[in-house]
């Protein structure tokens, strides 16, 4: 499965920046030696069902030291017997998108 989550704190002072929050969130996710990417929005991680629900609330616990209440945002491709596809979907993509062009198809 993937999952793609984002998680941050409520509840600090006004004005305050989520950097810190988010870096221990992400912290955990790359401890977790499970495939994952982060980019300016969300986590993504690639595991079984248990181990990457683990690792969200793990994070979502780390994130927790900084505020009094906790937003988490969650969603799942859950598709039993495919690996890889943290990669392969984006591989995938950009063949297409290569294939596109050369058809000359508007973009």
């Amino acid at each position: 499965m993937l999952a793609a989550f984002s998680v941050w704190p409520h509840g600090g002072s006004e004005g305050d920046s989520v950097h810190d929050a988010v870096a221990a969130a992400v912290r955990v996710v790359r401890a977790s030696g499970l495939p994952n990417h982060t980019d300016a929005m969300f986590t993504t991680i690639e595991g079984e069902w248990d181990e990457v629900f683990k690792v969200i609330r793990e994070a979502t616990e780390a994130v927790a030291a900084y505020g009094s209440r906790v937003g988490l945002v969650i969603k799942a491709d859950i598709r039993p017997g495919h690996r890889n596809e943290i990669t392969g979907k984006v591989e995938r993509l950009e063949k297409a998108i290569t294939a596109q062009d050369s058809a000359g198809l508007p973009s």
